[in-house]
C-alpha cells in the first residue's frame, strides 16, 4: 500500500514571488541522453559526466546496439560520433529522427569539414561539436536543447 502523498505539482514553489527552488520530487523526468562513439574514452568520458549533472545516460560503443536501444525507446538528446565502422553518424541521425523527429542530435567528430558540418544540420542536427571538445561544450549544447524544448536538466 502506498502511503498518500498530496499532489503539489501545481504548487508554486515559494510564496513571497522568488524563484522556486530544485523539485526533489521523484515524479519529474530527468532528461535522457544517449552517446554513441566507437572510442570506448569517448563514452568513459561523457556517461559520467552528463549523470554527475544528473541526466540519464545511456552509452554505446556499437551502432547497431544503440540503434537497437532508440529502437526500444525514446531520448531526449543524442550525442553522436561521425565516423564509425557500420553504420556512420548520419545514417544513425536518419534512422533517430525517422523515429522520433524531435529527439535533438548533437555530432562529436575528429574529421570536422565545412561539408560535413552542412550536411549534419541538413539532415536535422542541432548542434556539431569538433573533437577534441570540452566536456562543457557538449553540456552547452544540451542545456541550449533544454532551453528551447522545455526540458527539465
Amino acid at each position: 500500500m502506498i502511503p498518500d502523498t498530496p499532489d503539489t505539482s501545481d504548487t508554486p514553489g515559494t510564496l513571497d514571488g522568488a524563484a522556486p527552488g530544485p523539485d526533489p520530487s521523484p515524479r519529474r523526468r530527468r532528461t535522457s541522453i544517449l552517446v554513441l562513439d566507437d572510442e570506448p574514452i569517448v563514452c568513459k568520458r561523457l556517461k559520467p559526466f552528463f549523470q554527475k549533472a544528473g541526466y540519464e545516460v545511456e552509452a554505446f560503443t556499437r551502432p547497431a546496439e544503440a540503434l537497437a536501444r532508440v529502437e526500444e525507446r525514446r531520448f531526449d538528446v543524442v550525442i553522436t560520433d561521425l565516423k564509425m565502422q557500420g553504420l556512420d553518424g548520419l545514417a544513425f541521425l536518419g534512422k533517430v529522427k525517422a523515429l522520433y523527429p524531435d529527439t535533438d542530435v548533437i555530432v562529436i567528430t575528429g574529421f570536422a569539414t565545412l561539408e560535413t558540418a552542412r550536411e549534419s544540420f541538413r539532415k536535422g542536427v542541432f548542434d556539431f561539436v569538433a573533437k577534441p571538445f570540452k566536456l562543457t561544450k557538449i553540456l552547452d549544447g544540451v542545456r541550449r536543447i533544454e532551453k528551447e524544448r522545455g526540458l527539465v536538466p
